[in-house]
C-alpha cells in the first residue's frame, strides 16, 4: 500500500518516520552497518565540517556572510529563495502519474489484468471490458483516496508549529529599548533581538539560540556554549548526553566527535548555546544519512504487520483452493480453458482488491476527525494504539491542573511575606537564557513586579550555570552597580538546601542548624499541604572580578526563602477522569513534583490515589519488583525522566498498551518507550518530535474524545476484513460444490466479475458508518487470530444458503440442463450479490440489524443500491450482453426467503459467537 503520508513526520527537518524509526530505536551506524560515522559520509561533507570546527569563529563568520548579531529580515528571505527549506524532503509527495502508478501496481490488480489480457486474446471482449473497468475503478478510486488523503495529512502537519529561536541584527535597537522600558531596568550590554522563525525558514549564516529542550534545528558550528550537553543518541546510539564547546577540543576523524559542531536531529539536554548555521535541509549531515537510511525501507508497525497477515492469509487461501476449482471443474465440464478462466474468476473473488483504499480512506477520515476534536495524528497507523490504549500516564501540571501558573506567595524562611525574595526570583527568571518554563513565566508576568521593582537599576548579566535535571536548579550571576556580584539560585527545595550553609532571618544571616534546618523543611511541608509548588531561592556574594562561573561554585548559599505557586486542577479534569475510566482507561501520575502537592490536587480531581511511589523508591526496586508496584500504585512523584521510562516500559511488560503524555525534555525518554506517545503544539521540540498523537488544547477531556474517535475507526476498518474473510471463505465451498456436481458452470466468468465488482462498490462507504458505543467502550486491540476464527465461523452459512440456491433453481425451476444454465447462473447472480452485500449488516454489529443498530446513511445508500442493481440486471436490458436472463416471478419468493433465512440464521449463529468469543 502506498501509506507514505502513515510514516511522514512533524517538525520541518524531521519530516520522515522512517528516519525517525531508526532514530529512536537504534544507533543510526548500526543500522548503515558501517565501521564508523566518517567513513558513513561523503567527503567533501565531512572536510566542510572539520574545516568549520577548526577555523575561528570571525573566519567561519566570513566564509558564511554572516554577523554575530545575526542576519537582517532582508538577508534571510534571500538566502531562502537561494537554498530552499531546511527541510530533509524525502518524503515529497509523489508526482501524480507516479502516485497513480503505485495505486495500480498490487497483486489485485495485476491478476486482474492477467486476467483481461486472457480474456482479450480468447477474443471474450466483455469479459476484458468488465475487468478492465474493475482495474480502472480499483486505481482511480485509490488514488483520488489517497491523493485526498496526503492533502489532508500535509493540512493537519501544519497546524503543529515548531520554530527555532533566531538573532535579528536589524531588531536588536528596538527590542532593546522596549525591553529596557518595559522592566525599567537599565541594561549595560544590548541583549540581541530574538525571534522565532519556522524551522522549513531556516538559512545558511542565521544565529540560533539554543537551551534545553531545543532540538539542534541545522548543521551549526557553536559561537558561544554554557555547560552545554546535547544528546547525540538519535545519531551515534549513544545514551549519554556530549558536553559542546564553542572552541574545539582534541582531534578526531569522525565528524561527530567535533567537539564545537552540533547536528541536526539532536536535541539540547541542558545549558545554553548560540551557534551560527553551516547547513540546512538535505545538505546537513542527518540529511545525507537519512537519504541512505530510508532508501533501505520503512520499518513495518504492529498494525501494518496485522493488516499484512489477514492479506496474506487470503491469498494464501486463494493460492490453494483456485487451483482445485480449476481442476475440478476442467475434470467434470472436460473445458480446460473455460475452468481456467472460471478459476482465474473465482481467484478474483477472493482476493480482497479493496483493502489498501479502506485501510487508506478509513484511517485518514479518522485522522481528519480526530482533528476537528483537536487532536493531530502525525503518524495515521497510531490511531489503532489509541483504540487500544488501556493505560494513561499523565504529567500532573497543565493537564490535571490549569495552564497557568500563578505567583500566589513569596516568603522568607520562615514563611512571612518578603519583597525580597521576590526581587530575587526575578533576577533570576529575567537574565536567564535557558528553557524558560511556567515558573519563570509566572514570576515576570507577576502583577506587583513592576511598582516593587522599581528600586533595581544598574543590574547586568556576568554569567549562568543552566538547569539540568540532576541538579534541578539553576543560577544567574549579576553584578549590581559594578560593585559586587551576585550568584542567585532557584530549584527544587531539596536541592538547594543541600548546597545551603546558612539562613537569611530578618536580615540576619544566620548558619543553617539542625533547628532552623526542620523549621525550613515544615514551613515548605505546610505550603505543599495547601497545594503550592514551592521553589526554593538562595544567594551569595562573589568578588566582582569573576566572570565564569559553573556547578562548583554553588556551595555555600544562603537560604533567602521561597516563592510559591499555584496551579489549579481545571474544571473540565473531574469529568474526563470519569470518562476515561468508563471507557477501560487507568489514570496513572507520573510527575517530578512532590507527593504532597500531586496528592492535594488528585484529591480535588476526583482520582482516588490507591498507592504513592517515589522516584527514590523505584531506584532501589529490581525489574519483579516494579512490575508489581506499577499496578498496585497510581500516583508516582518525584520522578526523573529515566524514572519515568522506566515505569512505562515496566507496565508495557505486564501486557499494557500505555499512552503517555508530556510536554517537556523530561518526558522524551517516556513518550518514546509509551505504545503512543501524545504531546501538545506548545510543547518542547524534541517531545514534539516524540510523539505520535499532538493536542491543540491541553484537556484529558480532548484526549477522551480523541480515543473514542480512534476506536470507532478501527471498528469501520475491521468491519471491512471481517466481511470479506467471512465471505470469500463461503464463496470458495459454494463453487467447490457447485463445480463438482454441475454439468455447467454454476457461474460464467463474466458474471463472477461483475458481482464482484459491484459488491466492491457497495464498500465504499465503509468509512463513514457509524459505531455502536458498546463497541468503543473497552480498549480494542489488533488480533488477526480473532479474523481466522471469524472466517471459519461465518463464511460455510452463506454456502448453506448458496446451495439452497441451487437446489431449488435445479428442481423448483428445472434448470438442470447445459441449455438452462443461464437461468441457474441468472438465479445464483441475484442471491448471491445480495446475501454477499447483506454480510455487512449483519456483522457490522453485535446487535440486531436495522432494529438495535442501523448503518450510517451513506452505507445504507450504497449497498442499497448495489442490492437493486443486482436485482434488475437480469431483468433489464443489458441481461443478455452478461449472459443473464429474465427470472421467472415464481423466483422472487424463493430469493425473499432465502435472503430472510439466511440473515435469520446468521443473526442466530451471531449470538452463539459472542457467547463463545465475544465481539470487539
Amino acid at each position: 500500500m502506498n501509506l507514505q503520508f502513515l510514516t511522514t513526520f512533524f517538525g520541518g527537518f524531521l519530516r520522515s518516520r522512517r528516519v525517525a524509526h531508526h532514530f529512536r530505536r537504534l544507533a543510526l551506524f548500526e543500522s548503515l552497518g558501517e565501521p564508523g560515522p566518517s567513513r558513513a559520509m561523503p567527503e567533501h561533507l565531512t572536510h566542510d565540517l572539520k574545516r568549520a570546527a577548526r577555523d575561528d569563529v570571525a573566519a567561519v563568520l566570513v566564509r558564511l556572510h554572516s554577523h554575530e548579531d545575526g542576519l537582517t529580515s532582508p538577508e534571510a528571505e534571500e538566502r531562502l529563495k537561494r537554498f530552499g527549506p531546511n527541510e530533509v524532503d524525502h518524503e515529497k509527495p509523489l508526482p501524480a502519474w507516479l502516485h497513480l502508478w503505485h495505486s495500480y501496481r498490487n497483486p489485485f490488480n495485476l491478476l486482474l489484468t492477467v486476467l483481461a489480457v486472457i480474456s482479450y486474446l480468447t477474443e471474450d471482449i466483455k469479459a476484458t471490458l468488465v475487468i478492465g473497468t474493475m482495474v480502472i475503478l480499483s486505481t482511480l478510486i485509490r488514488f483520488v483516496q489517497e491523493r485526498r488523503s496526503n492533502q489532508a495529512a500535509e493540512a493537519l502537519k501544519a497546524m503543529v508549529s515548531t520554530t527555532a529561536t533566531v538573532v535579528r541584527r536589524d531588531l536588536a535597537a528596538a527590542a532593546s529599548e522596549t525591553s529596557a522600558q518595559y522592566f525599567n531596568v537599565q541594561l549595560h550590554s544590548r541583549p540581541p533581538a530574538k525571534m522565532e522563525v519556522p524551522l522549513r525558514d531556516l538559512v545558511p549564516g542565521e544565529i540560533v539560540a539554543l537551551s534545553a529542550g531545543d532540538m539542534i534545528p541545522a548543521d551549526c558550528r557553536i559561537l558561544s556554549a554554557k555547560d552545554l550537553f546535547i544528546s547525540q543518541a538519535a545519531m551515534t546510539g549513544e545514551s549519554l548526553p556530549v558536553e559542546k564547546f564553542a572552541e574545539r577540543r582534541g582531534h578526531t576523524e569522525s565528524p561527530l566527535d567535533l567537539t564545537n559542531i552540533a547536528f541536526m536531529g539532536t536535541n539540547v539536554v541542558s545549558g545554553a548555546a548560540t551557534a551560527v548555521v553551516l547547513e540546512t535541509g538535505n545538505r546537513t549531515y542527518f540529511g545525507t544519512l537519512a537519504a541512505r537510511v530510508t532508501a533501505a525501507g520503512p520499518a513495518v508497525t504492529a498494525f501494518q504487520a496485522g493488516v499484512n497477515q489477514v492479506s496474506w492469509l487470503l491469498i494464501r487461501f486463494a493460492l490453494v483452493m483456485v487451483p482445485i476449482v480449476l481442476l475440478v471443474n476442467g475434470v467434470t465440464k472436460h473445458d480446460w480453458m473455460e475452468a481456467f478462466l472460471f478459476a482465474l474468476s473465482v481467484a478474483v473473488g477472493l482476493t480482497p482488491e479493496m483493502l489498501p483504499m479502506i485501510v487508506t480512506s478509513t484511517l485518514a477520515k479518522g485522522a481528519v476527525l480526530l482533528s476537528r476534536r483537536k487532536v493531530i495524528v502525525k503518524r495515521l497507523d497510531a490511531i489503532q494504539n489509541f483504540g487500544a490504549m488501556n493505560v494513561l500516564c499523565t504529567d500532573k501540571t497543565g493537564t490535571l491542573t490549569q495552564d497557568k501558573i500563578v505567583l500566589e506567595r513569596h516568603t522568607d524562611v520562615l514563611g512571612h511575606g518578603s519583597d525580597d525574595v521576590l526581587k530575587h526570583a526575578y533576577l533570576n527568571s529575567y537574565f536567564q537564557t535557558g528553557l524558560k518554563n511556567l515558573l519563570d513565566r509566572a514570576v515576570l508576568e507577576h502583577a506587583e513586579l513592576q511598582k516593587e521593582l522599581m528600586p533595581v537599576r544598574d543590574y547586568r548579566k556576568v554569567d549562568e550555570i543552566p538547569f539540568d535535571f540532576q541538579r534541578r536548579r539553576m543560577s544567574v550571576v549579576v553584578s549590581e552597580r559594578e560593585d559586587h556580584n551576585e550568584l542567585i539560585c532557584k530549584g527544587a527545595v531539596e536541592e538547594i538546601l543541600s548546597v545551603c550553609t546558612r539562613v537569611q532571618v530578618k536580615g540576619e544571616v544566620l548558619p543553617l542548624d539542625d533547628a532552623l534546618l526542620a523549621q525550613v523543611r515544615q514551613v515548605t511541608h505546610d505550603l505543599n499541604e495547601e497545594g503550592l509548588r514551592v521553589v526554593a531561592v538562595a544567594m551569595k556574594e562573589t568578588p566582582p572580578g569573576l566572570a565564569t562561573y559553573g556547578v562548583a561554585d554553588e556551595r555555600d548559599l544562603t537560604l533567602v526563602g521561597y516563592i510559591a505557586f499555584l496551579d489549579p486542577p481545571k474544571e473540565s479534569t473531574a469529568p474526563a477522569l470519569q470518562a476515561l475510566a468508563a471507557h477501560g482507561v487507568t489514570v496513572k501520575v507520573l510527575t517530578g513534583d512532590n507527593e504532597l502537592v500531586t496528592a492535594k490536587i488528585c484529591r480535588e480531581v476526583g482520582l482516588a490515589i490507591e498507592g504513592v511511589l517515589l522516584g527514590p523508591e523505584v531506584e532501589k526496586m529490581d525489574a519483579a519488583a516494579l512490575a508489581r508496584a506499577v499496578e498496585t500504585h497510581n500516583v508516582f512523584a518525584r520522578l526523573s525522566p529515566l524514572h519515568k521510562e522506566r515505569l512505562v516500559h515496566a507496565l508495557r511488560a505486564n501486557g499494557h498498551i500505555v499512552g503517555f503524555m508530556g510536554d517537556g525534555i523530561n518526558d522524551a525518554p517516556a513518550l518514546r518507550a509509551a505504545d503512543i506517545g501524545i504531546s501538545v503544539d506548545s510543547a518542547v521540540d524534541i517531545a514534539k518530535e516524540a510523539a505520535d498523537i499532538i493536542l491543540l488544547e491541553r484537556s484529558l477531556m480532548v484526549l477522551e474524545q480523541g480515543v473514542i474517535e480512534g476506536r470507532r475507526t478501527f471498528c469501520n476498518m475491521l468491519k471491512y476484513i471481517r466481511m470479506t474473510a467471512s465471505s470469500n471463505f463461503g464463496n470458495v465451498f459454494s463453487v467447490l460444490v457447485a463445480s463438482a456436481f454441475l454439468p455447467f458452470l454454476p457461474m460464467l466468468p463474466l458474471q463472477l466479475l461483475v458481482q464482484n465488482l459491484l459488491y466492491d462498490i457497495s464498500q465504499i462507504a465503509i468509512p463513514f458508518d457509524r459505531v455502536d458505543d458498546e463497541l468503543v467502550a473497552k480498549p480494542l486491540k489488533w488480533n488477526p487470530g480473532d479474523i481466522g476464527r471469524f472466517m471459519v465461523f461465518f463464511g460455510p452459512i452463506s454456502s448453506i444458503f448458496d446451495i439452497t440456491t441451487f437446489l431449488v433453481m435445479w428442481f423448483a425451476f428445472g434448470a438442470d440442463t447445459v441449455g438452462k444454465q443461464s437461468l441457474f447462473q441468472s438465479g445464483w447472480f441475484v442471491v448471491g450479490l445480495l446475501t454477499q452485500t447483506l454480510i455487512v449488516h449483519m456483522i457490522r454489529t453485535p446487535k440486531l440489524p436495522f432494529v438495535e443498530s442501523r448503518a450510517a446513511a451513506p452505507l445504507l445508500v450504497m449497498t442499497g443500491l448495489v442490492m437493486a442493481i443486482g436485482v434488475f440486471l437480469p431483468m433489464g436490458a443489458l441481461a443478455g450482453y452478461f449472459k443473464l436472463q429474465v427470472l421467472p416471478p415464481a423466483y422472487f419468493p424463493w430469493m425473499v426467503g432465502i435472503v430472510l433465512g439466511y440473515a435469520l440464521l446468521t443473526t442466530a449463529m451471531k449470538r452463539v459467537y459472542i457467547r463463545r468469543f465475544g465481539w470487539q
